[in-house]
C-alpha cells in the first residue's frame, strides 16, 4: 500500500502582494513528494483555515513579508483551535524580526524560516514534524 503524501497548504495572508518565494517553496515541496495547495495572494486567516479544513492538510505554511505576522498568526491559530485542527503543523516564512519568533512559537507556530533558509531544512522540518494520520 502506498504511503500517504504529506499535504501542505501554502498561503499568503494579508495584503502582501509578493509571492515569488511562496511559489519557489511550493515547487520544492512538490519536488520532495508532497502535495501542495497554494491559496494565492491576500488570504484572510478565515479563508486559510477553511481551505485547510476542506483540503485535509497536514501542514500550513504562511508566507508573510508585510510585518503583519503579529496580527495574522494569532488569528489563524485561534481559528484552528476553534475548528479543532490542532494537529495541523503551522510554519511561517518571510521577513520576521528575531524578537518576534519566540512570541510566534508561544502561540503554536512550529517553526519560523527566515530568508536564506535552505529548502532542505524546510522540507526535512515538515517531514519530521507532521503528525502521522490514520
Amino acid at each position: 500500500m502506498a504511503e500517504r503524501k504529506i499535504r501542505v497548504l501554502l498561503a499568503k495572508p494579508g495584503l502582501d502582494g509578493h509571492d515569488r518565494g511562496a511559489k519557489v517553496i511550493a515547487r520544492a515541496l512538490r519536488d520532495a513528494g508532497m502535495e501542495v495547495i497554494y491559496t494565492g495572494l491576500r488570504q484572510t486567516p478565515e479563508m486559510i483555515v477553511n481551505a485547510a479544513l476542506q483540503e485535509d492538510v497536514d501542514c500550513i505554511g504562511l508566507s508573510i513579508l508585510s510585518g503583519a505576522h503579529t496580527v495574522l498568526c494569532p488569528q489563524l491559530m485561534q481559528l484552528l483551535r476553534e475548528k479543532e485542527l490542532t494537529d495541523v503543523l503551522v510554519v511561517v516564512g518571510g521577513i520576521i524580526p528575531q524578537e518576534d519568533i519566540p512570541k510566534l512559537k508561544e502561540i503554536g507556530i512550529a517553526e519560523v524560516f527566515l530568508p536564506g533558509t535552505s529548502m532542505h531544512t524546510i522540507i526535512e522540518f515538515i517531514r519530521s514534524h507532521v503528525r502521522p494520520r490514520a
